[in-house]
């Protein structure tokens, strides 16, 4: 049955939307609304204006015989800092302050409005490059790879302390924990990665760097490649942080009962 303009460009939207980083073909389109290709390209076009006006994000067009369009996700500088801002005004809350220095983060982290939003700040960065997969460690960093791994539509893989039955054979990596300087350990089943796979490392706060620096030789023995590092708030005071270039949200600090939260470098590492 043949569809109205309208309810076509409805359901177009929602599929591609759906299906971020996917290359569907005109034809496809073309034979699920009984339209001819002619007016399947004028509703992509729209399309395409639509998302770009409105900072949703890019509809690219491949041409030729297997080509098609494919909806690429981003978020506009101003929303993002707007978002930013918000999440710092959050974050600075002195409830939030936790003996030892630290800060709660867990019911942003949990707000999916919150990991779709960092999500898009993320994947708005890799926009153009070849991301195959998304690496965290458990537990807190799986939500926020999880939003950046699903608007790049690649698996997101999560590197555990304990190693577990189901995991199948494993690979182990010994780190040194940045904050309490302890030889740690962690384990990726030999299944999650292909060797000479693009990686990219997210986690939610970044202290002493150590366990970014251990996922970071995890890529390594898998003979995989780092992308890049992106982690929602770092502290503003690192000792002896050997980590190489990354990317971040907010510099977040606690001391006196009091929580410091101020702007990243995501700024500087993505919109300029």
């Amino acid at each position: 049955m043949k569809v109205r303009r309208s309810d076509r460009l409805i359901d177009m939207t929602r599929y591609l939307l759906e299906r971020p980083h996917t290359l569907v073909p005109l034809t496809f389109f073309s034979k699920r609304y009984e339209s001819a290709k002619s007016s399947i390209s004028e509703d992509l076009t729209i399309l395409k204006r639509t998302f770009q006006e409105r900072g949703t994000g890019l509809l690219e067009t491949v041409p030729g015989a297997a080509g098609g369009t494919r909806f690429l996700p981003y978020i506009l500088k101003e929303e993002a800092t707007d978002f930013v801002g918000d999440l710092m005004d959050k974050m600075s809350d002195k409830s939030r302050y936790l003996p030892g220095g630290y800060v709660y983060m867990s019911d942003l982290l949990g707000d999916p409005e919150t990991l779709r939003q960092i999500g898009r700040i993320f994947a708005t960065q890799y926009l153009n490059q070849d991301v195959d997969a998304v690496m965290t460690i458990a537990t807190k960093g799986v939500p926020i790879a999880q939003g950046v791994a699903n608007l790049l539509n690649v698996p997101f893989v999560i590197v555990r302390h304990d190693i577990e039955i189901t995991e199948g054979s494993t690979v182990n990596v010994n780190y040194v924990s940045g904050s309490s300087e302890r030889i740690e350990k962690m384990s990726l089943s030999k299944r999650s990665l292909q060797k000479g796979a693009n990686v990219l490392i997210v986690d939610d706060y970044m202290r002493g760097g150590g366990t970014i620096s251990g996922m970071i030789s995890m890529v390594e023995e898998f003979e995989a490649n780092l992308v890049g590092i992106g982690v929602v708030a770092e502290s503003s005071r690192p000792e002896s942080r050997k980590i190489g270039e990354y990317t971040s949200l907010m510099t977040v600090d606690a001391e006196d009962n009091t929580v410091i939260a101020k702007t990243g470098n995501y700024l500087d590492r993505i919109f300029n």
